[in-house]
């Protein structure tokens, strides 16, 4: 297994919204892509896209709001009700490899292997396993734009 580039830092808010007016205001951003649903997750998400001075795609932050009641950042934002980071997430070319790489080491993975925002399968590892930091895995997006 070999692990790819940062794709993204998880950022849990009460407020896609809110997170969006500060990340223009606050810090210049001006690349956000729109928020959209995924129910299946029980989140909203907002991409902020983070520029590079080669063009390339740089590190994105990921908003993730709460879907609904049944939300699995719900009790992360009760324990940070300001929001936070959440996640961190790695890039790899082979899921299937790279889920077999952690099993293998006897981490834990949550749940099954999943289509992910970014439309490419995810997993996550547990934190307690990853040092402190809840870690996503995803293959590597193909085609425009990646």
């Amino acid at each position: 297994m070999k692990l790819g580039r940062l794709n993204h830092i998880g950022v849990a808010t009460p407020s896609i919204a809110d997170s969006i007016a500060h990340y223009r205001e606050t810090m210049g951003a001006t690349d956000i892509v729109a928020a959209f649903g995924l129910p299946e997750q029980g989140v909203k998400v907002c991409f902020v896209n983070t520029p590079t001075p080669t063009g390339m795609d740089g590190t994105q932050i990921e908003l993730i709001e709460p879907y609904d009641e049944s939300s699995p950042i719900n009790g992360f934002l009760a324990k940070n009700p300001l929001g936070g980071q959440h996640h961190v997430c790695f890039e790899v070319e082979d899921i299937a490899a790279a889920r077999e790489w952690f099993e293998g080491q006897g981490k834990r993975i949550l749940g099954p292997t999943r289509i992910g925002a970014h439309g490419t399968p995810i997993f996550f590892l547990h934190p307690k396993d990853m040092q402190g930091i809840l870690t996503e895995i995803m293959e590597t997006p193909k085609g425009e734009g990646h």
